[in-house]
């Protein structure tokens, strides 16, 4: 256990240290970057505007996460990507000797993905909500992200393949459950229970 402790700490402190110094250390190298990938990512100074991040722990493989997030979310892009070696005292009993980060940025909002190992996995204490412009909206999203491993829940709730949840919402619907009609609301909050996917028309 005291193992994965110093393991956690160094990875963080890393990542904090990244994120602070990712454009100054890259500032006196050329202005782009070429991956394993073959994508090109931009680097400009100072380039960290948000204020607070999302950091996605997964297993393994940062680049094929956000490959698999930028093929369900057109808009997204790969914007920064690391691969870092573990000190030799920090490996853990899982013998990971190195670990990789990587920043996406989907929706105009920046995820950071930190490839460490099997220490964590995602739980419903944290949800990304999807605020659908109607319906076919609604079935994309459901659609792509419980497919190829994802798990379907209730009341909007899915899964996608790495056990992140996410729910995926019309932006009709908190009109309904907030209207100032009670049948419209009382009608709208018992059908939500009695569904997975959200379907608006049964809702009305």
């Amino acid at each position: 256990m005291k193992k994965y402790k110093l393991k956690f700490l160094a990875t963080l402190m890393i990542m904090i240290l990244m994120s602070c110094g990712n454009s100054q250390q890259d500032s006196h190298k050329n202005n782009k970057i070429d991956t394993t990938s073959n994508q090109t990512l931009t680097k400009k100074p100072n380039s960290i505007m948000q204020k607070i991040t999302p950091c996605l722990w997964v297993d393994k493989d940062a680049k094929a996460v956000v490959d698999y997030y930028l093929s369900i979310f057109k808009d997204g892009k790969l914007k920064d990507y690391h691969q870092y070696k573990n000190p030799p005292q920090e490996k853990g009993q899982d013998g990971q000797d190195n670990f990789e980060t990587a920043v996406m940025e989907i929706h105009g909002i920046e995820f950071s993905i930190l490839a460490a190992g099997p220490l964590f996995k995602f739980n419903e204490a944290v949800s990304f909500v999807i605020n659908c412009k109607d319906q076919a909206e609604v079935d994309y999203y459901w659609d792509a992200l419980t497919a190829n491993g994802g798990e379907e829940g209730s009341c909007g709730w899915c899964k996608d393949k790495y056990g992140l949840s996410w729910q995926v919402v019309p932006v009709e619907y908190f009109d309904l459950i907030n209207n100032d009609d009670p049948k419209i609301r009382e009608k709208a909050m018992k059908n939500t229970f009695k569904q997975k996917k959200l379907i608006l028309s049964e809702l009305k």
